[in-house]
């Protein structure tokens, strides 16, 4: 039989029949930091239903977490208790078809072995962390999970399986599933659909398949696409429990997983973006300035020399295109160096990192406010890069644009 030692089916909950799940399911947290005016939309789209949107933190409201915080769980608690939340899937996984502009995209969801993921630069676990961590963002997450019955999920894993072994199979005979929802998502988000996956030849054929993915010399099973920083959140707590158990209770307690979506790389639909950056209380012709005297600090001059390397600065309608001259492989690194050392003499500044080109340019257009442009990463060459470099930069990429990120939809619990 085959075994996979990473991913695991479990009982996972979904709102009762008659729910409206449009105003249910919303998009990851780390989205629209810079706009709260997003969530006050999504504030009024909800109402008074019940919806996923009560149990996160949305990170632009980070300085209010201590005043969010109870009612988060609270609400949590509350879902349970009045049967908001029902059990849907007992010991499965659910089969995801997101549409986008991009097309259907495949994913699963599943439960994570936390022991198999490390975010320690130099490890080599079966799933590794792909970009740096902020951990700053730790915390109120920490906060969060620490109190929490339940938990819902934005992390995404990425497999590299160019023979599609995994999640297509299923998809090919999705008219032989259960189907467990089928719905547009709020705020252009595209449209959702579920299907439970319990059969136990077809969690064994799914096992299998894995299996043949993990090998080689360097075996990296999954890296994180999306929710690095919750998946790390939930390796701490863990981390904590641990110590607490016995070696029986260790095998089963629930802080030992975490709930997440696997996709592969090789999903047409699924779109590598860049993340970039913009700061706020600063002039943008004096950072240019500063940029040229650090780039001559680095015995070298700011340049332009190909596609890959690109920088372009936006700021109160002027554009400029640079390439700073550091070490690293990747322009989204030459940049951070840059701006990890730059901002530690200027603490009246704030960085945001944002998806969407047209929303830095409309950030940028306001007085004091610089805009970062970054290339379009290369999916081909995830992996690799993984492999050769450990985590990327933090905020190196994103899968698509901040609509089409995952939307909270499946709960789990995560308490005895």
């Amino acid at each position: 039989m085959a075994f996979n030692p990473c991913i695991y089916p479990g009982q996972l909950l979904l709102p009762k029949n008659g729910t409206d799940l449009t105003a249910w399911a919303c998009v990851a947290c780390d989205q629209y930091t810079s706009q709260p005016e997003y969530w006050q939309q999504v504030e009024l789209q909800v109402g008074s239903k019940p919806s996923a949107y009560r149990m996160i933190l949305p990170e632009c409201y980070l300085d209010k977490s201590a005043q969010l915080i109870p009612g988060i769980h609270q609400t949590m608690a509350q879902y349970v208790a009045d049967g908001t939340l029902v059990p849907a899937v007992q010991q499965g996984f659910v089969l995801v078809e997101r549409i986008t502009p991009t097309g259907a995209r495949l994913g699963l969801v599943c439960l994570l072995d936390l022991e198999t993921y490390d975010n320690k630069p130099g490890s080599k676990p079966l799933v590794r962390a792909s970009e740096g961590t902020i951990f700053e963002r730790i915390p109120p997450r920490v906060k969060i999970r620490q109190g929490a019955p339940l938990e819902s999920a934005h992390v995404m894993l990425l497999m590299d399986d160019p023979m599609r072994s995994v999640v297509e199979p299923l998809y090919e005979k999705r008219d032989q599933l259960e189907k467990l929802y089928d719905f547009p998502l709020m705020m252009n988000g595209g449209h959702l659909v579920g299907y439970a996956v319990t059969d136990a030849a077809d969690i064994q054929a799914l096992y299998a398949a894995l299996e043949r993915l993990s090998g080689g010399q360097d075996p990296m099973l999954f890296a994180v696409g999306d929710g690095n920083h919750s998946l790390a959140t939930a390796k701490a707590i863990w981390e904590t429990v641990r110590p607490t158990l016995t070696p029986a209770e260790t095998v089963t307690h629930p802080a030992r997983f975490a709930m997440v979506e696997i996709e592969n790389i090789y999903d047409d639909a699924l779109q590598f973006e860049p993340i970039h950056r913009v700061l706020f209380g600063y002039d943008g012709d004096q950072l240019l300035n500063d940029l040229q005297a650090f780039a001559v600090a680095h015995r070298g001059q700011l340049i332009d020399p190909d596609e890959s390397q690109n920088i372009t600065l936006v700021y109160e309608g002027k554009e400029v295109t640079i390439a700073i001259p550091t070490s690293h492989q990747l322009a989204v690194g030459d940049l951070q160096i840059f701006l990890d050392d730059w901002m530690k003499s200027h603490p009246g500044v704030t960085l945001d990192y944002i998806h969407g080109e047209d929303t830095v340019r409309q950030l940028a257009a306001q007085p004091n406010t610089i805009g970062f442009l970054l290339p379009k990463p290369d999916k081909a060459l995830f992996f690799e890069q993984i492999r050769q470099l450990g985590a990327l930069p933090r905020k190196t990429f994103s899968m698509g644009e901040a609509n089409e990120k995952r939307y909270y939809m499946e709960c789990r619990k995560i308490v005895r």
